[in-house]
């Protein structure tokens, strides 16, 4: 059976109906030649937007050479990246794979077996946070716990005590002799762009040194520059013991990595875990393109500094339309409009409409529009931008005082 788009692809998403033939910086250009200003980038992963020369030419140049070749051998651009990112990084030791699901999996498993090669493989279950977002595999699912997520694929897999997010007291009361680590995002993305506090973090970092837990943090969404600093975690001024990554690590080439310090890392030993496809020429060709302007001398303190101007143009806008939006709240270029949703509005019909105005946006939980443009606008990108988001919210009023 096709889906009800007449098409033979599962019917695994509701599409729009807008199909893109190009992009040209901060723009998308569907096939029949209208533009739109992308602030969604692919939900965070076109960090350079599309068509960087640099990317492009490395794909090109590294597709013309070699695609593929198996982790049973080196991979020179493959060692090179992964000491780009520990020299940027807490970590001394990566692990790269495809997706943000796959870190996630692969650092869930490297927490356990941390415990194991310690002497103590009671110790597996993982504290996580309610209003996660952790991938679509069984694993990433249950660690989520979100009944919308869970509905209809049987048991859940066992291990994990979800407490409310924020909650210290939740946390320490969660810990217990069967614990191995804390697991929670930075920023709560799909979750509806939720920052923990930092002295949370700091706290989180505290109770695993207390009770000899790793501190494993989901920067699939948040990491790579996307605040305004390489690691999210980094605003605390605190060290995890493991992160996982992907999204903008690869400006839009299918690529995940687990970054871990030697102690947390020191049960990963040959045989134990692996990819297929992780870490290949191509894809390092794409992550050292990536690091190549992430590392540039300058260029975050630019995303934290546009990232301020288009928070500061986000107030605006909710003080002068506050029956449509209601805070904005996040961090660097990761930031979210929290709808009035007492007063109808609710973010579907605001990123359909903003879409229809030419400007790309995608919801969040909370009813929540997320704003997640590639690394690279500039102020100009921010008030375009801003003029079709007082035009919707305009159009929103004008169609709620006809009512």
């Amino acid at each position: 059976m096709t889906a009800p788009d007449g098409t033979h692809l599962m019917n695994t998403y509701a599409r729009s109906a807008i199909a893109f033939e190009r992009g040209e910086g901060v723009y998308l250009v569907d096939r029949e030649g209208r533009r739109y200003l992308d602030f969604y980038a692919g939900i965070a992963v076109n960090s350079l937007g599309h068509a960087h020369p640099g990317l492009v030419e490395a794909l090109q140049a590294q597709a013309a050479k070699l695609l593929h070749v198996a982790n049973l051998y080196r991979i020179p651009e493959g060692e090179r990246l992964a000491a780009r990112l520990c020299e940027r990084s807490f970590a001394d030791v990566v692990f790269f794979c495809n997706s943000g699901a796959e870190a996630l999996e692969g650092m869930i498993k490297l927490a356990r077996r941390y415990h194991h090669v310690k002497g103590n493989p009671r110790k597996y279950r993982i504290v996580t946070c309610e209003g996660a977002f952790h991938g679509r595999t069984m694993t990433t699912i249950s660690a989520a716990n979100n009944p919308k997520y869970l509905d209809g694929f049987g048991p859940k897999v066992e291990g994990f005590d979800s407490v409310p997010f924020g909650n210290m007291n939740a946390v320490r009361g969660a810990i217990g002799e069967e614990t191995a680590a804390i697991l929670v995002e930075p920023i709560q993305g799909e979750g509806g762009i939720r920052p923990a506090d930092l002295q949370f973090m700091r706290d989180l970092r505290a109770a695993c040194d207390e009770f000899g837990l790793l501190l494993i943090l989901d920067e699939v969404q948040c990491g790579n520059g996307r605040t305004g600093r390489m690691w999210a975690h980094e605003w605390a001024g605190i060290a995890p013991d493991a992160v996982a990554t992907a999204k903008g690590i690869g400006g839009g080439f299918p690529l995940g990595a687990i970054l871990a310090t030697d102690e947390a890392a020191s049960g990963m030993v040959p045989g134990v875990h692996g990819t297929t496809f992780g870490g290949n020429p191509l894809a390092m060709a794409a992550g050292n393109a990536v690091m190549d302007v992430l590392a540039a001398e300058g260029f975050l303190d630019g995303v934290d500094r546009v990232g301020r101007y288009l928070w500061r143009k986000l107030e605006a806008l909710c003080q002068a339309h506050p029956g449509v939006f209601r805070s904005v709240r996040g961090a660097g270029l990761m930031l979210g409009l929290v709808c009035e949703g007492e007063s109808g509005t609710v973010n579907a019909e605001v990123v359909s409409k903003l879409r229809e105005h030419g400007l790309l946006t995608v919801g969040a939980g909370d009813n929540v529009v997320r704003l997640l443009p590639p690394l690279i606008i500039e102020d100009a990108h921010v008030d375009e931008a801003l003029s079709i988001l007082e035009t919707v919210a305009g159009e929103i009023e004008e169609t709620r005082d006809a009512a």
